[in-house]
């Protein structure tokens, strides 16, 4: 049976995705610049402190990596207060796994104010002993250091953890360290099926948990 889950926030836990799909997009036009067509997934793979980065040197933005960080937060901090909603289901699997015992912590590349507010909102953050976030460790999902910081917070094995994942490529991270990886679809995944080929349980619907219970007992 499992000991430890690490769940990411956003398309995982929440039906956030959305606010994200044109985000590096609307912030550059925000200050005046004009951005490229691939941008957005190019933002979709990096944490805020690399896509700040990204800005200055790819764009020339004068703005320092603190600024542009705020700017981009404060683009999403209305959703992330009052809108944003769990995925259906969820809440539902977080009673079940603390009911088994199991230890959660959230790994996540949003930064902490915003996961802290929308998950207190949403009736869930009680659920969690940590959330680990991207800024905070220095480390974006393309390395694993965020999943590695999880498992020692949760102190369990790895062979007794699983990481639950909606991008393909910080499952892949995941998945390369030697984690089990529970993907889930979400909409905005342009890579699903790559997810789910990677994954050792792809979880479409949180409603629907039969098989992933057999898969969670399993380890």
């Amino acid at each position: 049976m499992i000991q430890g889950a690490v769940f990411d926030v956003d398309g995982t836990l929440l039906d956030s995705m959305d606010l994200w799909d044109r985000l590096g997009s609307d912030y550059l036009c925000s200050i005046g610049c004009r951005p490229e067509e691939d941008l957005d997934e190019t933002f979709k793979t990096l944490s805020l402190y690399q896509a700040a980065c990204y800005y200055r040197s790819h764009y020339g933005v004068k703005l320092s990596v603190e600024e542009i960080m705020e700017g981009v937060n404060r683009m999403v901090e209305d959703a992330y207060f009052h809108k944003v909603v769990l995925k259906p289901g969820v809440a539902e699997l977080l009673r079940q796994l603390q009911e088994k015992g199991v230890r959660m912590c959230v790994a996540t590349a949003t930064d902490l104010y915003l996961v802290e507010a929308a998950l207190e909102r949403c009736g869930v953050r009680h659920f969690f002993s940590e959330i680990l976030t991207c800024t905070d460790v220095g480390h974006g999902k393309d390395e694993p250091v965020i999943y590695r910081e999880a498992l020692h917070c949760l102190d369990t094995e790895k062979e007794n953890t699983i990481i639950l994942e909606d991008s393909f490529y910080a499952a892949n991270t995941a998945k390369k360290d030697g984690f089990h990886v529970v993907g889930i679809y979400d909409v905005h995944e342009r890579k699903s099926r790559e997810l789910e080929s990677l994954s050792d349980f792809y979880l479409r619907d949180f409603r629907e948990l039969k098989d992933f219970w057999k898969f969670a007992s399993a380890l």
